[in-house]
């Protein structure tokens, strides 16, 4: 796991110094722009995080069960990537809301497909890992609800200002964080 985890790393370092050239490059590159070069950046270094706190997560699962979630995996995160830019390239263009619905949710098949291998690989997990999956995955949506709810609440009182599509945007992401993290420590009790 050791050269996974500095692959990460240096991945992350690689958006990283993609996303300041990018911005040397292009005097105003957009705030969506350096948002994605920040958020990539972010995920890989998270990704090394849990390389290092969790370097036998799946260890009772058998290889070809870790195989097959690491292939649905990347060629889902793949197709994400390509039709996030692809849809917000395309956004700039056109004016039909209809059509503007259908390239806004471009990216949505590969969430469901990475949410697919998810599934698959807890449902064919043994009970251990199953265990550990439930725990983790039940705490992420615990506090990303509770946060939200709580953000919710500040709104309405005026407190705080944050626009909707920000709001639902960030739920998700905001559950993997969370999952990563329960992961850490849900694993650590049952070593």
């Amino acid at each position: 796991m050791t050269a996974t985890r500095w692959l990460l790393v240096a991945a992350a370092g690689a958006a990283l110094i993609s996303g300041v050239l990018f911005q040397l490059v292009r005097q105003s590159p957009g705030p969506m722009i350096a948002g994605i070069f920040a958020g990539v950046t972010i995920g890989l270094l998270f990704a090394a995080v849990l390389c290092w706190q969790l370097p036998h997560a799946c260890d009772s699962a058998p290889p070809q069960l870790r195989k097959r979630y690491s292939r649905e995996m990347m060629v889902a995160m793949g197709g994400y990537a390509v039709l996030l830019f692809t849809s917000i390239w395309l956004l700039k263009y056109v004016d039909t809301t209809g059509l503007r619905a259908v390239i806004a949710l471009l990216p949505v098949p590969p969430i469901a497909l990475m949410l697919r291998a998810m599934i698959r690989y807890i449902r064919d997990a043994d009970e251990l890992q199953q265990r550990i999956e439930l725990q983790a995955v039940s705490f992420a949506t615990a506090f990303v609800s509770l946060l939200y709810l709580s953000g919710g609440l500040l709104q309405t009182a005026r407190v705080l200002d944050v626009p909707a599509g920000a709001a639902m945007i960030w739920v998700f992401p905001l559950v993997c964080l969370g999952y990563g993290l329960a992961k850490i420590v849900v694993a650590r009790r049952y070593r």
